[in-house]
């Protein structure tokens, strides 16, 4: 085995659990999909990523799977197989991402659409609170730019809050409006909030990138930020960054600190002297 599948079985098996990736022969794995019941055989050439992988067919279709299921996932893969994957990079994660996007969206539009007027008929209308959840205050994010290290992506977003109450909603908005946030490899969130009296508030996540949100809230103590919640998402990109993916995060975050207007640059601000 490579170092590059190596890394790749390891990195896959973090992500989505142990036993997602695992071993069948010298060169044959068996994929077990996140989010699908099918799992597929694939053959890693012994230069892989100088050359691509090849889906070999459908080890599992799964328990109560609809026919023409597991064949619409093993199509669908190998397309996305062939069109993510570039000579000398690893592939494995953006394919398996951008699968999993492809069939929520073909699951998503199957639903069958109720009737309307069975639907009116047995169906309460919202409670106060319910429609108070609906009609909540859309998140003001400002946006970092993104940063992109050996295929892993990092972008932050920062919103003004005034509760912890208001942070944890804006968290739980992104990650139910936007999809391709949810499905990232890790949503770190730090916020720091003065409330009546004095009385101030603080508190991160690291969705498990380990020590991550603890940095992030350092960074808010050292740079004085009050009332601003911040996330930063990482997608990872099947290589392990070690100690810079720390460097990046604050970088982002940071950055979308500054286009906030809560922080000037250095240098932002003053005079240039005289040549």
């Amino acid at each position: 085995m490579s170092e590059d599948l190596h890394n790749e079985v390891e990195a896959i098996n973090s992500i989505y659990g142990d036993g997602s990736l695992i071993a069948a022969d010298d060169d044959v794995y068996v994929l077990h999909l996140s989010q699908q019941t099918t799992s597929l055989r694939i053959r890693f050439p012994l230069d892989y990523p100088t050359s691509p992988p090849s889906v070999l067919g459908i080890q599992s279709s799964g328990e109560n799977t609809r026919i023409g299921k597991a064949s619409s996932v093993l199509e669908i893969f190998r397309d996305t197989l062939e069109s993510l994957f570039r000579t000398g990079e690893v592939c494995l994660f953006d394919v398996i991402e951008e699968v999993n996007n492809i069939l929520s969206s073909t699951d998503e539009s199957a639903e069958p659409i109720e009737d309307d007027s069975t639907y009116s008929e047995n169906v309460e209308a919202p409670s106060e609170s319910e429609n108070t959840s609906i009609t909540r205050d859309e998140p003001s994010w400002i946006l970092s730019d993104v940063v992109t290290e050996l295929k892993s992506v990092f972008v932050a977003r920062c919103a003004a809050v005034s509760s912890p109450d208001q942070a944890a909603e804006y968290v739980q908005h992104l990650l139910d409006s936007d999809k391709k946030v949810r499905s990232a490899t890790h949503n770190i969130t730090a916020w720091r909030i003065k409330g009546d009296n004095s009385v101030t508030f603080q508190d991160c996540d690291d969705d498990g990138e380990t020590a991550a949100g603890g940095r992030v809230l350092h960074l808010m103590q050292l740079m004085d930020l009050w009332n601003v919640m911040v996330v930063v998402t990482r997608w990872y990109g099947g290589h392990q960054l070690g100690p810079k993916r720390f460097s990046i995060i604050n970088t982002v975050a940071r950055d979308a600190f500054v286009k906030a207007g809560l922080v000037k640059e250095e240098g932002q601000g003053k005079k240039k002297g005289k040549r």
